[in-house]
């Protein structure tokens, strides 16, 4: 008898017990840890090890499912057991206090972030249309983006661009050691339909990352495949034709998940014509910005002079070519130990660069082209990486992250102007070798600990020459001289290295309040050699520079009452000189800049202050953040002056620093930076949703009194969304307000202010008078319609009213009305 019951309680446990796993919904991987009660909390599980629950004394209620990396979901008892007992959970909620973001390397929810944190993830790229990953931070909150060709984009955070904002990808810096002060045109070679996501984080943050943070990071994060108990092939495609500039971009993925591996693969290639500007002048410049003559020398053609443009508003030599290639493998060795291996190819065909192929010789005559030929190489980047994270659970290290990266990019500069055959190569390739060791532990309830290392080095060669082009029959057949060519950067090679060790902690000082703090020691070092003299001389052909800085940051969020949160910091970054700082030579707009091997690092001090209030059960939130940034021994363009004079020779022209037209980084004493973000997001009601933000900023030097270079005007961006079933629409409005060309920085150029409307010549000094930027708006339209759960098609109008405008700094106009349609399929 004794058996019998025995063998009945077996029986009955076996078939009435209720037992459900959890599941990563992004990896597929189990997850441990999670917490499980119903409303009233009477009744309670944590899944185990292997992500298992015991739900049997659940009654038919309401679930709710609880970790701290993931947000918080619920479930009814009776659809997690028609679902075979499974559940998967995420780190995205409509509760947008509970997205979790991974931009300090250690995921947190952002209640206990007091950094400004915008994130735009798949869904929000595909609905933007965006040609470029430039394209996708144009619509970020708080982000400007500036363009010298289309082929580019140099994203502008907090007044601070190219060298002084981080971009990462998948947790590898981009930033190199020639990262340039101007513009940028790095952030493109990541094609926007590969990537999961992009967080940007505001403010310093050169504790986490190092040197380059100081306007911000931006963080591109690519797609990764997830593991699954059966066998599956998931596909994907994406196509698009835009008419603006007879855009085609076509995207193919390939994911394979199996139980013990998964492999995502990605091709993607968008052939890009010449791009037209906006027809409707409400500016009132009537000629600004268009295009009357041309080069036709391209693809091995000669032409002695330049052509007229029979459409003046299409921007000859903008179009371009670039393929992107992605391959990630991911392997859970263990239940706690997982591998990641990524490999991303970049590369593009010849880049024209429109702003210096549309440059004239004389001003007052729209057909005296500078440039026969100005276009950059092919831009290749290549990056191999193999990302450890592991998850112990020891008391000195809970969960950690290594990741050891090779990264090589390639760069060249090819020009030739009208009137002469002398084309001049300027080339550059870049190796960078890094590992990163990320790690954290919570030290108690809510008290985290996170420490690291990293270790760059950069090697970098630069190469120039000369050849004299032989024609026949208005065709290149070969080359029949060479001639040297000044180098960009030292000829003899040039190295930086970068070794830093970091810690942050984060504490819950009470269920209203969380503590933030971090501090980073990192040195830099960098070596260069010039060989050839022939053309500038410099008092050292070697140099060396070695520099250590210690930056540090306070955090502070409050939550008073339920739906508010108040948010400070206190942070400090730098950034080191670089190559391009200290040995850049190059030419532009007919100045000369030259060497500088006497640089310091640039100091950067910042409070900010954040305001955010919650609505609709945390599903609206209206938020405002103001900063306010002192730069310390910040770096300067500035006019080169050496006892005696200086004159210089290069590519044929004669530069006399008693002109004012020879320049020099150089250290000034400090300058300020301040400004706003307001922003909101969420739900209005029911199928309703919006967004939107304004951003002001304002930049001054103490020392001198002049605007700093990079300041945008006052910018915004709203939308309003609709969703019914497979139905989504919405609305996007643009703008962007005047900026006088009094607060403009002139000396620098970075702003190119010659580049905005002309309006006549100072009679008092001869000097041309220009108008500033003038303001903008733009409305956009756009329809997406799932046609079944594999297909969906999506319509774009951008710039309905067809405007003509540039955005700030940008020297070929924005794209005119444009007509796109996307097809997305995936099986």
């Amino acid at each position: 008898m004794k058996h019998l019951i025995l063998f009945f309680l077996f029986i009955s446990t076996t078939l009435f017990s209720q037992k459900i796993t959890i599941f990563d919904a992004e990896t597929g991987k189990v997850v441990e840890g999670v917490a499980l009660y119903n409303k009233s909390k009477t009744v309670s599980a944590v899944s185990d090890k292997n992500g298992m629950a015991d739900i049997t004394s659940f009654s038919n209620e309401t679930i709710y499912f609880s970790h701290v990396s993931y947000a918080q979901m619920t479930e009814k008892k009776s659809a997690i057991l028609s679902n075979n007992n499974i559940v998967y959970i995420s780190k995205e909620s409509e509760q947008l206090d509970e997205v979790v973001v991974s931009v300090f390397k250690n995921e947190a929810k952002t209640n206990r972030i007091a950094e400004q944190i915008e994130v735009i993830k798949t869904k929000g790229i595909q609905k933007i249309a965006a040609q470029s990953s430039a394209d996708v931070l144009a619509v970020i909150p708080g982000i400007k983006v500036q363009k010298s060709q289309f082929g580019g984009g140099s994203p502008i955070l907090r007044g601070m661009e190219s060298n002084r904002v981080l971009l990462v990808v998948d947790g590898v810096r981009m930033n190199n050691a020639i990262y340039r002060k101007g513009h940028l045109q790095n952030s493109i070679t990541v094609a926007p339909n590969m990537l999961d996501k992009t967080e940007v984080v505001f403010g310093p943050t050169s504790v986490t990352y190092g040197s380059d943070a100081l306007g911000g990071v931006i963080h591109y994060y690519t797609k990764t495949p997830k593991i699954s108990d059966k066998k599956e092939v998931k596909t994907s495609v994406f196509s698009r034709f835009s008419t603006v500039n007879s855009e085609i971009t076509n995207q193919g993925s390939v994911e394979l998940r199996f139980p013990k591996w998964a492999s995502f693969t990605s091709v993607s290639h968008s052939d890009f014509g010449d791009l037209q500007m906006g027809n409707n002048r409400s500016h009132g410049f009537d000629d600004w910005g268009k295009i009357f003559y041309y080069s036709e020398n391209l693809n091995g053609n000669y032409k002695e002079t330049p052509t007229l443009n029979t459409d003046p508003n299409l921007q000859r030599n903008t179009g371009y070519h670039q393929t992107d290639i992605l391959q990630k493998f991911f392997i859970p060795l263990t239940q706690n130990t997982d591998l990641k291996f990524n490999i991303q190819y970049s590369t593009s065909s010849d880049v024209p660069r429109f702003d210096r192929l549309a440059e004239l010789t004389d001003p007052s005559d729209v057909s005296s082209l500078k440039f026969a030929e100005w276009y950059y190489g092919p831009q290749n980047r290549l990056l191999v990486s193999s990302q450890l994270n592991i998850n112990p659970k020891k008391s000195w290290l809970q969960k950690g992250t290594i990741t050891l990266a090779y990264q090589n990019i390639q760069e060249s500069r090819i020009q030739r102007r009208f009137g002469s055959l002398e084309r001049s190569y300027r080339e550059e390739d870049v190796d960078v070798y890094s590992l990163n060791g990320d790690f954290t532990v919570p030290l108690a309830k809510n008290r985290n600990l996170g420490y690291g290392f990293e270790v760059a080095y950069n090697d970098v060669g630069s190469t120039s020459f000369g050849k004299e082009l032989n024609i026949v029959n208005n065709q290149i057949q070969g080359f029949s001289n060479d001639f040297n060519v000044q180098s960009r950067y030292p000829d003899g090679g040039s190295s930086y290295l970068s070794s830093a060790l970091y810690m942050d902690y984060r504490q819950d000082l009470s269920d209203k309040s969380t503590l933030n703090s971090g501090i980073r020691l990192t040195n830099t070092q960098l070596r260069a050699k010039w060989i050839d003299t022939s053309f500038i001389t410099l008092p050292d052909s070697d140099i060396s520079l070695n520099n250590t800085a210690l930056t540090a940051t306070l955090g502070y969020v409050y939550k008073p009452i339920r739906g508010w949160q108040l948010n400070a910091v206190l942070s400090s970054g730098f950034r080191s000189p670089n190559i391009d700082d200290v040995g850049k030579i190059r030419e532009k707009s007919g100045r000369l800049t030259i060497p500088n091997v006497d640089l310091k690092p640039e100091h950067a001090y910042s409070a900010e202050i954040g305001l955010q209030k919650y609505f609709n059960k945390r599903r609206f939130k209206v938020g405002a953040n103001v900063y306010y940034t002192l730069l310390n021994n910040y770096i300067y363009r500035d006019f080169f002056m050496q006892e005696g004079g200086l004159v210089l020779q290069y590519d044929g022209e004669t530069f006399d620093s008693a002109d004012k037209v020879i320049l020099a980084n150089v250290n000034r004493g400090t300058a300020y930076i301040t400004g706003f973000t307001l922003n909101y997001q969420g739900k209005l009601y029911r199928n309703w949703t919006t967004s939107g933000s304004v951003t002001y900023t304002k930049g001054k030097t103490f020392d001198t009194k002049e605007p700093m270079s990079s300041i945008p005007p006052l910018f915004g961006n709203f939308d309003v969304n609709y969703t019914i079933d497979k139905f989504e629409s919405g609305v996007n409005f643009r703008f962007n307000a005047k900026k006088d060309i009094s607060d403009f920085n002139i000396d620098e150029g970075i702003d190119n202010h010659d580049l905005t409307p002309f309006i006549g010549v100072d009679p008092n000094d001869g000097e041309d008078v220009f108008f500033g930027s003038p303001s903008w708006y733009r409305f956009d339209v756009f329809s997406r319609y799932n046609l079944n759960e594999n297909i969906t098609l999506q319509g774009r109008l951008d710039n309905i009213f067809d405007k003509h405008y540039r955005e700030f700094a940008s020297g070929v106009s924005a794209p005119g009305r444009n007509f796109s349609l996307s097809l997305i399929a995936s099986f």
